[in-house]
């Protein structure tokens, strides 16, 4: 049996398909379509019509996509929300789309009440949930909203209230409008937990678009009995029904599923790992062969949240990258040819220098025809490669924890355009598949469950709070289509919290497991 794996970039789409021993049998790239869906398709019927594998042997299908954080950017596809912030009065100085961009906010639906729950710090009512208002609020939006956000101060010490809203919701407004729990998405921190519900709410008419074109996809190659998952934000998979519930958990998966290829590739679980596309660079580091989180609020298109991100940080530098020189100043990007670099850079017939063709020139690279590169003047060619060096070496050092030298994994279509001796870098590591590694990282994953709550460890001891969290995100990795056997925990995170008089502490668990 094999599986598949796709990855959606800015630039390419890339499809591979690995056997039962996780061997890569074959890899494919195509340019990545304005309607992205039309890339997966393409991609989808190269690779299973090169491979020559019949499709009743695929048994499982795995897609990244950059769908959902496309809506947001180009403010596409999003679902009109309703937003309900159980906290009144205490929260009425800064109301909900507080700092949003005006054209988000006109998108969604300037649709939310303050209504009156929330719970304190301690787990007490901060005021009583009012059944009459919350449903006098849900009627007043029939008809008007396609998706309900549901907020509660709090909830991630206390959830029921959010719940309770949750039930009536589908009493009134019906099964078919989708509600998002902020408890389930979000950390510690009201505001930035809010906008991540509200983005997720606001996703599931692309998320149900994306799935089930996907679906559609793989039908018409004939592939109809495989099990077909989605990448998570973690470098893990999660099923398709459960990436309908949580749309926000695909933000961001691309650069992830890139450093799960590149620790496959490489065979290290600690490095960092240069992702080089055509037009930008995304750094991570793999920490125990999973993607360091980051431990900051996001902005996801200009929006504060705090919902789980990967620790990525992103240079304008890239395979189609455009070269200048003025005043005796070479710059390398962050403007790109990107996917127009077959017919745009020099290498190729164009007429546009990139970083690409300063590779060629300088013997580093044999791609294209070197002989259209020649008349690249060599002293702005040197300059342009030691350009690209000083702009690797400072993303490299502002990822890094330690002084000491790291190890380097390069990945991408991208990678050849970096030079082999970096500062800071005690070993660099090429692969010939590096090239659709992000693919090869969807299809390798496994699935994965968390958890975080605000635990007291003076009502209940550390070691029942620890079993009560990993239990809870192992619940959560079974919905998310794991085998429960086969479920280990791999991350607690433990954070007191400050002045609290009875020994709070936010716990986060995380564990993984085999995918059915």
């Amino acid at each position: 049996m094999y599986k598949i794996g796709i990855d959606v970039g800015g630039t390419n789409t890339d499809a591979v398909i690995i056997d039962e021993q996780l061997k890569l049998v074959h890899g494919v790239k195509v340019p990545t379509s304005e309607d992205i869906q039309t890339g997966i398709e393409q991609a989808l019927h190269k690779v299973m019509a090169e491979s020559k594998i019949d499709p009743a042997a695929i048994s499982h299908a795995m897609l990244g996509t950059t769908q959902c954080t496309n809506a947001i950017v180009e403010r596409k596809k999003l679902s009109k929300v309703g937003v309900i912030r159980l906290g009144y009065p205490a929260t009425g100085s800064v109301k909900p789309y507080t700092a949003w961009p005006e054209d988000m906010i006109a998108t969604l639906g300037e649709n939310y009440e303050l209504l009156h729950g929330g719970y304190e710090y301690d787990g007490q009512n901060l005021s009583e949930l009012n059944e009459a208002e919350v449903k006098a609020a849900l009627q007043n939006w029939q008809g008007k909203i396609e998706s309900l956000a549901v907020v509660g101060v709090f909830s991630s010490l206390k959830n029921d209230q959010e719940f309770q809203v949750a039930e009536w919701s589908k009493e009134i407004l019906g099964e078919e409008i989708p509600v998002s729990c902020s408890s389930t998405i979000g950390s510690v921190g009201l505001i930035e937990r809010e906008n991540a519900t509200i983005l997720n709410a606001a996703l599931n008419k692309v998320m149900s678009m994306t799935s089930n074109g996907f679906e559609r996809a793989l039908e018409s190659e004939g592939i109809q009995s495989a099990e077909v998952y989605l990448c998570q934000n973690d470098g893990t998979l999660m099923s398709i029904e459960y990436a309908r519930q949580f749309p926000i958990l695909t933000i961001a998966c691309g650069p992830t599923n890139s450093i799960r290829g590149a620790s496959y590739l490489a065979q290290l679980k600690n490095a960092i790992v240069l992702d080089v596309g055509g037009t930008t660079s995304d750094l991570g580091v793999l920490t125990d062969g999973f993607p360091r989180e980051s431990s900051l609020a996001v902005d996801v298109g200009g929006i504060r949240t705090n919902f789980r991100m990967p620790d990525i940080i992103s240079i304008g530098l890239g395979g189609g990258s455009i070269v200048r020189e003025a005043d005796g100043k070479v710059t390398v990007g962050p403007d790109s040819v990107g996917y127009k670099i077959t017919t745009e850079a020099k290498v190729f017939g164009g007429d546009q220098i990139t970083a690409t063709d300063i590779a060629v020139r300088l013997g580093k690279a044999e791609v294209g025809d070197a002989s259209l590169a020649s008349d690249i003047p060599l002293e702005l060619a040197e300059k342009a490669y030691q350009t690209i060096k000083e702009m690797t070496e400072e993303a490299i050092d502002k990822m890094k924890t330690s002084s000491g030298d790291v190890d380097l994994v390069l990945v991408g279509g991208g990678a050849i355009i970096i030079p082999e001796e970096l500062k800071g870098v005690a070993k660099a590591y090429y692969n010939e598949h590096g090239g659709v590694a992000n693919a090869i990282g969807a299809s390798i994953a496994q699935i994965s469950g968390q958890y975080e709550q605000i635990y007291i460890y003076t009502k209940m001891d550390r070691k029942d709070s620890l079993a009560d969290a990993q239990a809870k995100a192992t619940q959560q990795a079974i919905l998310a289509g794991a085998i429960e056997e086969t479920i280990e925990l791999v991350e607690v995170e433990e954070t007191p919290l400050a002045y609290h008089p009875e020994n709070a502490t936010r716990l986060r668990v995380k564990v993984v497991g085999k995918m059915e």
